[in-house]
């Protein structure tokens, strides 16, 4: 009898209702197959992340990245409009940009051809003798992008639902946050040795706070304070209340947007396929995520401040503290995903029975079914 591909075993377990569902099966984090229709299904068609639009203020500003295999920038437009592209020149095939930066123009590192901010191919060196040679026909290929709440989405997909038509829903459950003015004041890229859902899944349950975080803010993640709603087809969620012992937690004092214990509670949002943001009424940090191989993640993380505390010094001197305390955090973080992923990987590796506090994974394990589909190789 021929094994079972991961997504038929992905679909064997969501079965079983949530009150007495398993975690996904380990085949589902070990298969090449399957991540290999992760990026087919997932990643080439829904919306991907690619940072903050407060990072792209300039014209010139641009951010780049790799969707399911294909290198692509964001970029500012003189006109003020982002633009994402293709990153591959369409001569010989170099990719153009590298890291994030500002740039005037778009210059091949390999010859010198030259594309305005729109695309448009401005230049090309010796190229007058070639008789089929026309400069107005090159032009970057486009990707769809859109803004929404301060994110900057782009995805390979033509025809994409609009992100703000997805997130209607968690667009008027943190309307009082006014998540658009947060202002980015870090971002860092890191590679992790553990998969992609494997990190998000730890994202999107607190259960593991108290002892996988026992050095920093395990002693102040109380179990019964956290509360997990069902998620949706977009996005799931998860909240936490904090007390004034982080001040920049809460809601500034010129905030009259939020009331009650609104002022102290922390949103973990976990959009679709692999936006993570905790979101609280003073700061935020988030994580993008994608996959480099079943057993490597690639991450962009940064975070800031609600613009409320924009002219409160204390509370940048704060932040910095906080800042630490995040590095410390993701230390562990790291530790303990990617001792998951090698457990995963082991042969006597079984799928336990989920928490209560862990419905936001089986949430994501039915998105991950809707996508990937049963009986797909895998």
């Amino acid at each position: 009898m021929p094994p079972i591909s991961a997504a038929d075993a992905l679909a064997d377990t969501l079965s079983a209702p949530f009150e007495s569902a398993r975690a996904m099966p380990p085949s589902v984090y070990t298969s090449p197959a399957f991540l290999t229709r992760e990026l087919e299904e997932v990643f080439a068609k829904d919306w991907y992340c690619a940072g903050r639009s407060d990072a792209l203020r300039q014209a010139g500003d641009y951010v780049t990245g790799e969707l399911a295999g294909q290198p692509f920038f964001v970029i500012r437009d003189r006109d003020g409009s982002l633009r994402a592209m293709s990153n591959v020149c369409l001569h010989r095939m170099s990719t153009l940009l590298e890291g994030r930066g500002n740039t005037r123009s778009i210059v091949c590192p390999y010859h010198a051809w030259t594309y305005n901010l729109d695309g448009a191919l401005r230049g090309a060196p010796a190229m007058a003798q070639n008789q089929a040679f026309c400069k107005d026909q090159y032009r970057l290929p486009q990707l769809q992008c859109q803004e929404w709440l301060g994110w900057v989405f782009v995805t390979l997909n033509p025809a994409p639902q609009p992100v703000a038509a997805q997130l209607a829903p968690v667009e008027a459950m943190i309307a009082g946050y006014d998540m658009t003015n947060y202002s980015e004041s870090f971002y860092e890229e890191h590679v992790w040795d553990t998969n992609w859902k494997v990190l998000a899944e730890n994202f999107m349950e607190s259960y593991h706070l108290p002892v996988c975080h026992a050095g920093t803010i395990g002693g102040l993640s109380r179990l019964e304070d956290m509360v997990c709603p069902p998620g949706t087809t977009a996005f799931n969620y998860h909240t936490i209340l904090k007390d004034d012992s982080l001040r920049i937690a809460m809601a500034h004092p010129s905030n009259t947007r939020l009331s009650g214990d609104a002022r102290r509670t922390t949103f973990l949002l976990a959009i679709y396929p692999s936006l993570l943001i905790t979101l609280t009424p003073g700061y935020f940090w988030y994580l993008s995520l994608h996959p480099l191989t079943p057993g490597q993640v690639h991450i962009r993380f940064g975070g800031g401040m609600s613009d409320d505390y924009a002219q409160d010094a204390e509370a940048q001197e704060n932040f910095l503290a906080l800042k630490t305390l995040l590095d410390a955090v993701n230390v562990e973080d790291r530790g303990c995903t990617e001792k998951v992923f090698r457990g995963l990987r082991s042969p006597m590796a079984r799928a336990g029975h989920l928490s209560h506090l862990e419905r936001p994974n089986y949430e994501f394990a039915q998105y991950l079914m809707a996508r990937v589909g049963g009986g797909a190789p895998g």
